[in-house]
């Protein structure tokens, strides 16, 4: 494997670093990862940068299946209001920025919830022999993560049958904005996501509801990846930078 510095060093770009992006070298075509804070300027900028240099024939994405459609109107429409294709789209912060970014490309969801996720939630669950109240807390937390889904989905059907742009969830905003300099995007981004990760450091979820779930999804994104690897063609997958060593790691093994 490639040097986790030297793909991210052939940008001059403050937002591409070690950090956020690696290269996965394969004899079928590499795998480019790139890591995002949901909806930060510097994410969407970090992701259309890449793009223009990285013609990818299939563009994975950390979305359910059922929730693509809706991101590919957005990447597709954007802003109404938009004059240059440099704006990023309104909507769907970086996944939509990828579709855009790479429109030959075949975008495809990796993410929970989906049948392979729920086949080896249920059975980790039952060989870890877990208590009723944690087995209830993970399926009532799929439970919701499907709902979430299929709402992406209905409102995909909605603004493709009706003339509105239907916007399920809030955006997230930070005390940054796409017209400020990418020294700052990029300071500002590195100190959130330390924030974070100093955060969850302090919190023990070893055995609980949220490691059972993300756990799962996570190696059910491997899993999938693995497949898009080993097909022709060179790939990229967009997901949560909080994902990104972990994936790295076991798909370099």
């Amino acid at each position: 494997m490639d040097e986790p510095s030297s793909f991210a060093e052939s940008f001059d770009d403050p937002r591409i670093t070690a950090q956020f992006c690696r290269r996965l070298p394969d004899t079928t075509g590499d795998l480019v990862l790139i890591g995002v804070v949901h909806d930060h300027p510097a994410s969407v900028a970090r992701v259309e940068r890449v793009l223009e240099h990285v013609d990818p024939m299939t563009l994975a994405l950390e979305l359910p299946p059922i929730a693509l459609p809706l991101y590919r109107v957005y990447g597709r429409t954007g802003d109404a209001d938009e004059s240059t294709a440099s704006t990023p789209p309104r909507f769907g912060g970086e996944m939509s920025a990828a579709i855009r970014a790479a429109p030959d490309a075949e975008a495809v969801g990796i993410d929970a919830p989906n049948w392979s996720f729920l086949r080896r939630l249920v059975t980790r669950l039952v060989a870890d022999r877990v208590s009723p109240a944690t087995a209830r807390g993970v399926l009532s937390s799929v439970g919701n993560a499907t709902r979430d889904a299929l709402t992406y989905r209905i409102a995909a059907t909605l603004t493709h049958a009706t003339s509105m742009t239907v916007v399920p969830g809030d955006t997230v905003e930070y005390d940054v904005d796409h017209g400020d300099s990418p020294d700052r995007q990029a300071a500002h981004e590195r100190a959130h996501v330390a924030s974070i990760q100093a955060l969850l450091g302090s919190v023990d979820t070893g055995g609980t509801t949220l490691a059972y779930r993300d756990d799962t999804r996570e190696r059910c994104m491997i899993e999938r990846l693995e497949e898009i690897r080993s097909e022709p063609g060179a790939a990229v997958a967009v997901v949560g930078v909080d994902h990104l060593d972990r994936l790295a790691t076991a798909l370099a093994q």
